[in-house]
């Protein structure tokens, strides 16, 4: 009985992260505060419970990471049969201004770990970067904008780098990488498009290195349970993920981000009356 609700459990979760890792709403504030309400009760001891959240709510974002690897092929794989010669040099430039964007997150990630688990993943930070980048969306879309980027062919390495930067901030939970990766395009003079798609790639290597850590890292013993539950989540993220993706793609082209910024308003006035009211920790 346990498994079989642990299982609908991973599945809820796997539902969360798929449609919220690619809106700028911030999946694992999500995910965190959905623990709060349905923890996962996998392992006897407590402590090997929280290990194993720890391991799942990043791993998860893999079935996300094959979302965008499925959905963009074409436009990143440079050894196909019929890809030309001029195809393939575009897009390993491509791929070189993706790891470059990866570096400043990369190199913070693996340096505050730790930090991150323990210190910034309280409910009160989630509140507060919820309201904090829902304000700052509002206020980018309320602005004008000279678009010098159109499509992720016109991405500089220097823009690619300062982009980078901005993905750092959304280790901070309740952040959103999406957010603050296209909340910097946008404002390096990104049009909507090509933000959200260079913020797609650059997820890649963002989310397979910390999935890849977390298990590396990991100080529990896996058994048939806890592997059963992270290949359930993560393959429901890859399919909400695919319908994600293309939904936000057809979204924006005739949209703004506006909504996304009243809803983390909304949903971070929502977690700090949860907090204060000692509902949630």
């Amino acid at each position: 009985m346990d498994f079989v609700l642990n299982l609908i459990k991973a599945v809820l979760y796997g539902i969360v992260q798929g449609i919220t890792e690619w809106l700028p709403i911030s999946s694992t504030g999500h995910l965190i505060l959905m623990n709060s309400f349905l923890p996962m009760n996998i392992y006897a001891d407590a402590q090997a419970n929280m290990d194993f959240w720890n391991i799942f709510k990043v791993v998860i974002q893999f079935g996300s990471i094959l979302a965008v690897v499925l959905i963009y092929w074409k436009k990143l794989w440079p050894f196909g049969k019929k890809v030309s010669e001029k195809r393939r040099k575009s897009i390993i430039r491509l791929w070189v201004k993706i790891v470059i964007a990866c570096v400043p997150a990369g190199v913070a990630g693996i340096l505050l770990d730790d930090l991150i688990d323990s210190v910034l993943s309280s409910s009160f930070v989630i509140a507060f970067t919820l309201i904090l980048y829902g304000i700052l969306f509002i206020w980018m879309e309320s602005t004008e904008h000279q678009y010098s980027v159109e499509t992720v062919r016109d991405i500089t390495p220097k823009k690619a780098f300062a982009v980078g930067c901005f993905q750092m901030l959304a280790l901070i939970p309740g952040t959103s990488r999406s957010g603050a990766t296209i909340l910097g395009s946008t404002l390096l003079g990104f049009n909507r498009t090509a933000a959200a798609e260079f913020s797609f790639f650059m997820a890649i290597p963002v989310m397979f290195g910390a999935s890849l850590l977390k298990i590396i890292k990991a100080d529990i013993a896996f058994n048939l349970t806890s592997v059963s539950i992270l290949l359930t989540g993560t393959l429901v993220s890859f399919v909400i993920s695919v319908i994600a993706i293309r939904s936000l793609l057809s979204y924006i082209r005739r949209h703004d981000f506006k909504v996304f910024g009243y809803y983390r308003i909304v949903l971070g006035i929502i977690v700090a009356a949860f907090c204060f009211m000692g509902v949630i920790a």
